[in-house]
């Protein structure tokens, strides 16, 4: 039997033994899956760039990743449940650049994109198009700025969420036109993209992704894409300025986030994986081919751009008068 001075030396020698540091438990990390969270619906372009950057986590890291649609509340359900998770490195949040505007264009969101989220990466990024339902006889901008005018009744923008790059190209597009087109809210780009084909909507910005597969197919008519130049992708179709909007210029990002509090070893590991696998030579093919630019940068380099993002877009909802809802 161990007497009382023993246990008494034993139990020193445990309180005295040091607690395992954070570097080195992210050595040790990830010792399961990974689950990504993404707060769209399938099929748009936020769930196929969300699940390129899980791809390439997955082959980095060396265990599985786990890519969960969880919809609803305009991205608080997905991004709400991330934070929920815990700042263990396993739930991060696959997202875009609409998730840094939650709470400039909704209220009561429990929770601040910017502060209690530390980006892992931005990973590419792509230039919105304007569409239209092809059962409008309208065939260009000053067209349709015409008759939306002279009846704002008969037309509407969809929109996939509040907050998105399309939804600010359209408060901007409305503000340069002097137009003011009704904007509908959608639960993600497929249902909005739909009503746009069959005329119970008539307007959209979107990326490219989506929107450009459908031009081709003849469901959406193309107005105009918003970059400085023409993409080879559809060399038919004008850009903003040509099409009568010069300067306008829309790109819809992507990236990875984790909640704020996550070790930073473990952030620079996911930050090196997304970061070499973005300038993986087929990666950038890939994303050329799709109208996507690779996005390859530091943590950062990445908080930075965001700010300022957000700064400028705060400004144009200023302008706008648009009000939280």
């Amino acid at each position: 039997m161990i007497g009382r001075r023993g246990i008494l030396a034993a139990g020193g020698g445990l309180l005295a033994a040091p607690l395992a540091s954070p570097r080195v438990l992210a050595q040790a990390w990830p010792a399961r899956p990974i689950r990504m969270i993404v707060p769209y619906p399938p099929g748009g372009a936020t769930d196929a760039m969300s699940r390129l950057a899980a791809q390439k986590i997955q082959e980095k890291m060396g265990v599985p990743v786990v890519v969960e649609n969880r919809s609803g509340a305009n991205g608080q359900v997905g991004s709400n449940a991330v934070l929920q998770a815990g700042a263990d490195g396993y739930t991060i949040l696959g997202s875009a650049s609409i998730h840094v505007m939650a709470r400039s264009v909704m209220r009561n969101v429990p929770y601040d994109p910017v502060t209690d989220f530390v980006p892992l990466a931005r990973t590419a990024r792509g230039p919105l198009v304007l569409v239209m339902s092809p059962q409008r006889p309208q065939r260009d901008i000053p067209e349709i700025v015409a008759a939306a005018k002279a009846e704002p009744a008969r037309w509407s923008f969809a929109t996939s969420s509040l907050g998105s790059a399309g939804h600010l190209g359209t408060i901007e597009f409305n503000r340069v036109t002097g137009a003011n087109i009704e904007i509908v809210g959608y639960r993600g780009t497929a249902p909005a993209l739909t009503d746009v084909a069959g005329g119970n909507a008539h307007l959209m910005f979107d990326p490219v992704l989506a929107t450009l597969p459908m031009v081709r197919g003849g469901q959406l008519r193309g107005l105009g894409i918003a970059t400085a130049a023409r993409t080879p992708l559809a060399p038919d179709l004008p850009t903003m300025a040509e099409a009568g909007l010069p300067g306008f210029e829309f790109y819809s990002w992507y990236g990875v986030w984790a909640p704020r509090g996550v070790p930073a070893e473990i952030v620079a590991r996911y930050n090196a994986a997304l970061v070499e696998g973005m300038r993986d030579a087929a990666v950038v093919e890939r994303l050329t081919g799709l109208g996507f630019e690779a996005v390859a940068e530091s943590v950062a380099e990445a908080e930075r751009f965001i700010n300022a993002d957000v700064a400028r877009n705060v400004e144009l909802l200023r302008i706008a008068n648009f009000q939280p809802q």
